[in-house]
């Protein structure tokens, strides 16, 4: 197996309210098959499905699908203030601050939101681990551009 991966799908109750949600956050859609809802991130998409459907694929009951499963999905940002203006935006579309922006242990600066399926997403700055001019992460950072 190579070592990435290429889609994140999340089981959602409303695919139009999910959709909204991250079009708000300024997300763009990608054309795509009936049924699924996809958004071209950097070097992956990430899919929105309806979570009954999901669950039928899966063989198990649709309310073990959403929440917090003990997985984050992070989204790291170039400056210590844009943590802020994510979780505001995040905020401002219907989701919901689990942690508000501070400072943490290894030296970052993030905080935590949920969407409207509770889907938990990280937004942090990491100043050991800079972006690429294209806003790429890798875990050493991409130094100078």
């Amino acid at each position: 197996m190579e070592q990435r991966v290429s889609l994140i799908t999340l089981g959602v109750q409303d695919m139009d309210r999910s959709a909204s949600f991250y079009e708000k956050l300024g997300w763009q859609r990608v054309p795509s098959q009936d049924g699924v809802i996809a958004f071209d991130l950097i070097g992956q998409t990430l899919g929105l499905y309806p979570k009954d459907m999901l669950a039928q694929e899966l063989g198990i009951p649709a309310d073990a699908i959403g929440g917090f499963s003990g997985i984050t999905l992070a989204h790291n940002v170039r400056t210590k203030a844009d943590v802020g203006r994510v979780l505001e935006a995040a905020k401002a579309a219907g989701g919901q601050i689990l942690k508000p922006a501070q400072d943490v242990f290894w030296g970052g600066f993030h905080g935590y939101f949920a969407d409207p399926d509770r889907h938990v997403w990280e937004i942090a700055f990491n100043p050991f681990s800079p972006l690429s001019s294209s806003g790429a992460f890798r875990w050493q950072g991409y130094g100078e551009q």
